[in-house]
């Protein structure tokens, strides 16, 4: 891209903060953006840092490139007036196998809503010190308030995910101040790829934890309901918006998500003091660098937590009306949906399984998860007949199946370094 492109560019995108009906307009990204700092990415990115300090900082920003491609795909198919559960359905047509692809989503949203909810759990234990049991069944209230901020719109949820989102990224930028890094290893392990059989369970779980399915499902089903909010702004105009939008909120989520690896490598790696749980990792941080760090920690946990956690249930709410036949007011299909999805979290807990082991294999899960929305996405996203004149370029098809094959790239080499020794 030349200059001159860039710069127009740039000019184009401050238009767009200048216009008033942006800001109207603004918020599904940061909806969707929790994906990149949900309890699953503290599993996963704390267990990463400690263990292999900043080698792995490299994926995070690769998963966040790629999700940034893939959460524009979704929303703009959401903009051409279709999600994509709804697509999947309208194309396929055979209805058992309509069912049999919304189980699997259904396992994707479980997998997902297995970490939000130990999340909010652990956030709550950390806080209050009450059993995780308790605390568990207490993160269930959250369906109450997303019933809340939603009764009438999206709009009151997406205020509230600025004040979840400032609460994250806040905590963060004072657990990095604190915790002083090193500006030079973050400059070399983000442009050196450094991948072993000892860190592909981590790489994919980051890649899990940030191309998460269930934010490929709700992007499109968030946008499409905006654009019914919205239906005086032209698909043009509306896209500019998105962009916008995408690219904002992705991009601050990208270095809250990197923030959250760098301090468990600054904190722990280089203090030499094993992190196995995600209790060690609160409690570490006291006489390291003070109660006020365990307290930021704590709070920052429970935001990522019930934000991410409204974002699962959104997100099953979209797949429920989009692929079944199933006839529940909204309010009941959320109250169904979060009772589903809590049902593991209860298990785990009932069998004293690590909360940060649980973190980090539900993400792994759903890496290995993501090419059941991705794959119709990049395919049907480029359909002209479904997207009109927002079909997506070869250039933009070909980038995202590039990256949908490095993903499974990571899949496979994890796969083989499980299969290989129980083969052998």
């Amino acid at each position: 891209m030349s200059f001159q492109n860039i710069l127009k560019t740039v000019q184009t995108h401050a238009a767009v903060l200048k216009n008033k009906s942006f800001w109207a307009f603004f918020g599904t990204g940061l909806i969707v953006s929790v994906a990149y700092m949900d309890p699953g990415n503290w599993g996963t990115s704390i267990s990463a840092g400690a263990q292999f300090n900043y080698d792995l900082l490299w994926v995070v920003w690769l998963s966040s490139a790629m999700a940034m491609l893939f959460q524009y795909l979704s929303g703009k198919m959401g903009i051409a007036g279709y999600s994509l559960a709804e697509v999947v359905r309208l194309k396929w047509k055979d209805k058992r196998l309509v069912l049999g692809y919304w189980a699997l989503a259904e396992l994707a949203i479980l997998a997902t809503d297995l970490a939000e909810f130990l999340g909010i759990a652990v956030a709550l234990t950390l806080l209050f010190n009450i059993p995780l049991m308790h605390a568990a069944l207490i993160a269930m209230l959250d369906v109450v308030l997303l019933m809340a901020l939603t009764r009438k719109s999206f709009r009151p949820l997406e205020y509230a995910f600025i004040l979840f989102v400032s609460v994250i990224g806040l905590g963060y930028v004072y657990e990095l101040f604190i915790t002083k890094p090193s500006l030079d290893l973050i400059a070399v392990h983000s442009v050196t790829p450094l991948l072993n059989a000892h860190t592909i369970l981590y790489a994919v779980g980051i890649i899990g934890a940030t191309v998460m399915p269930h934010a490929l499902f709700v992007h499109s089903w968030l946008l499409k309901n905006k654009m019914k909010e919205h239906g005086h702004l032209d698909r043009k105009t509306t896209m500019k918006f998105h962009v916008v939008d995408n690219v904002g909120s992705l991009l601050i989520a990208g270095f809250i998500n990197a923030a959250i690896l760098v301090m468990a490598a600054a904190a722990f790696y280089q203090s030499g003091i094993p992190v196995a749980t995600i209790d060690d990792a609160h409690r570490t941080l006291t006489p390291l660098f003070g109660g006020m760090a365990s307290l930021v920690f704590a709070i920052a946990l429970l935001s990522a937590g019930i934000s991410s956690s409204i974002t699962g249930t959104l997100a099953g709410q979209s797949i429920m009306e989009s692929l079944t036949d199933f006839k529940l007011s909204a309010t009941m299909r959320r109250i169904i949906t979060r009772i589903i999805n809590v049902i593991p979290l209860l298990v785990a807990v009932a069998l004293n399984i690590e909360p940060l082991e649980i973190l980090v294999y539900s993400q792994v899960i759903l890496s290995l998860m993501i090419p059941l929305p991705l794959i119709p996405l990049i395919y049907y996203s480029a359909d002209k007949k479904i997207m009109g004149d927002l079909a997506s370029s070869k250039a933009t098809t070909i980038t995202a199946a590039i990256f949908a094959l490095i993903i499974l790239a990571f899949n496979a080499y994890l796969l083989a370094q499980v299969i290989g020794p129980l083969s052998g």
